[in-house]
C-alpha cells in the first residue's frame, strides 16, 4: 500500500511503499477514507518524543472495515469507523470504572515484540504512530481503538471527532461539564478551539467569549456560536473578560499551551472558577500564586482527549452533526491527496485555514 513515512525527525513527509499485515486477534483492517492532519503528528515527525522513525503517522483516521481478527465480535466488513488515540486495554481499574482515557495498560492495544509488526518496509520494521498509522491507503488497528458511525456520516468530517471532537467538545461536556448560563472562555479559535465553541453552544454557555490573535479566526468563531470576541493584540483579554462577565469567568479552556496565556487564564477566572489546559507548546510552565488559588478557590485541570469515552461520545457527537446541531463542514478548509501531506502542513500555517484532510489516496 502507499503511505506516507517518516525516516528521520525534521526530515519530513515521504509518500512511499508499505507492506501492511493482516488483522489477528482483535484487530481490524480498513481502507482509510479521510485522515485530518494535526498538529500533534507535525509534532513527533520533527522531534522524539517516543515514537522511532521509520513510521506512518496520522491519527484522524475515518474508513471502511476491509478486514477482521479472529477475536472480533463488534464489528464487521463494510462498517464505517472512527479511529481515537485513546488507546484502552477495557480491564484495569480506570477502564471499569468508565475513564478508559485514563487507561493504565495502553500497550494492550499494541502487537507484542514476539508478534510480527503492523507494518514493514524493505524488511524493516515501521512504527505505527500512535496504533492507528492513518496517513495511508490502509490502516489495522485495535478495535478498541475504533468506534462504528452512522453511515450517512461524511468521512471528512467524521475524521475530525476522533481527536479535535473528542478533545474540544469533551473538555466543555465531560471534563467541565458546563452548565446552562455559566460563563465560558475559549483561548486559542484554532481547529479545537472551534469544537469546544460547539460544545459551549451545546452545553448553554452563556457569554462564550473566543480570545485569539487573529482577526479571521474570531469571525469564524463568532459563526460557531461564540457571543464575543476579544483580539489580545489589541486589547487585555483579562480586562476584557472582567468587563464581559462582571466577576469573571466560570471556566476557561486554554488551547494555546504558552505560559504567559495560561497565566492570563487564571487571571480570569471567578471564585471557584477553573481553567483547563488542553493546548501544548514544549518547554512551556507557568507561574502560579498559591494565595490566588486559595483565595479565589481556583481550580487547574489538564485534559486528556476530552475525558472522553470512544465508542459514547463519538456517536453522539455524530447524532448532533446529522441533526444539525454542531458545525463541522465549516471546519474543513482544504481537502488533500495523499502525496500532498508537507503542502498541507504549510497551508496550515495560513490563519484562514483551519483543518486540512487527506480524502484521496
Amino acid at each position: 500500500m502507499k503511505a506516507v513515512v517518516v525516516n528521520e525527525f525534521g526530515a519530513g513527509f515521504h509518500t512511499e511503499d508499505v507492506g501492511i499485515d493482516d488483522p489477528i486477534g482483535w484487530e481490524v483492517l480498513l481502507d482509510v477514507k479521510a485522515s485530518g492532519l494535526c498538529h500533534s503528528d507535525m509534532s513527533v515527525a520533527n522531534y522524539d518524543l517516543g515514537y522511532p522513525v521509520p513510521a506512518v503517522f496520522g491519527h484522524e483516521v475515518a474508513g471502511v472495515v476491509t478486514g477482521i481478527g479472529s477475536e472480533v465480535v463488534d464489528f464487521a466488513v463494510g462498517d464505517h469507523v472512527v479511529g481515537s488515540l485513546i488507546q484502552y486495554c477495557g480491564r484495569c481499574a480506570n477502564c471499569l470504572a468508565g475513564r478508559s482515557y485514563r487507561c493504565l495498560h495502553p500497550e494492550a492495544t499494541l502487537r507484542t515484540p514476539e508478534e510480527p509488526p503492523r507494518l514493514r518496509r524493505e524488511g524493516a520494521d515501521v512504527t505505527q504512530g500512535f496504533g492507528l498509522g492513518g496517513f495511508a491507503q490502509q490502516a489495522l488497528v485495535h478495535s478498541n481503538q475504533l468506534v462504528k458511525i452512522d453511515d450517512r456520516m461524511p468521512f471528512p468530517q467524521a475524521a475530525l471527532l476522533g481527536c479535535g471532537g473528542l478533545t474540544g467538545t469533551g473538555a466543555v461536556l465531560n471534563t467541565a461539564q458546563v452548565r446552562p448560563g455559566q460563563s465560558v472562555v475559549i483561548v486559542g479559535a484554532g481547529g479545537v478551539g472551534l469544537h469546544a465553541i460547539n460544545g459551549a453552544v451545546i452545553a448553554g454557555a452563556s457569554p462564550i467569549i473566543v480570545v485569539d490573535i487573529a482577526d479571521v479566526k474570531l469571525e469564524k468563531a463568532k459563526t460557531f456560536g461564540a457571543s464575543h470576541v476579544v483580539n489580545s493584540t489589541r486589547a487585555d483579554p483579562v480586562a476584557a473578560v472582567k468587563e464581559i462577565t462582571g466577576t469573571g469567568a466560570d471556566h476557561v479552556f486554554d488551547f494555546v499551551g504558552i505560559g504567559s496565556v495560561q497565566e492570563q487564564g487564571i487571571a480570569m477566572l471567578t471564585n471557584g472558577g477553573e481553567l483547563y489546559v488542553i493546548g501544548v507548546t514544549p518547554g512551556q510552565s507557568m507561574t502560579v500564586d498559591g494565595y490566588d488559588l486559595l483565595q479565589g478557590q481556583k481550580k487547574i485541570t489538564g485534559v486528556y482527549m476530552g475525558s472522553g469515552t470512544l465508542r459514547q461520545d463519538v456517536p453522539a457527537y455524530v447524532d448532533m452533526y446529522l441533526a444539525g446541531k454542531i458545525h463541522l463542514d465549516e471546519l474543513i478548509s482544504k481537502e488533500i491527496s495523499l502525496d500532498e501531506v508537507t503542502e498541507g502542513y504549510e497551508s496550515l500555517k495560513d490563519p484562514a485555514v483551519t483543518r486540512v484532510v487527506i480524502t484521496t489516496f
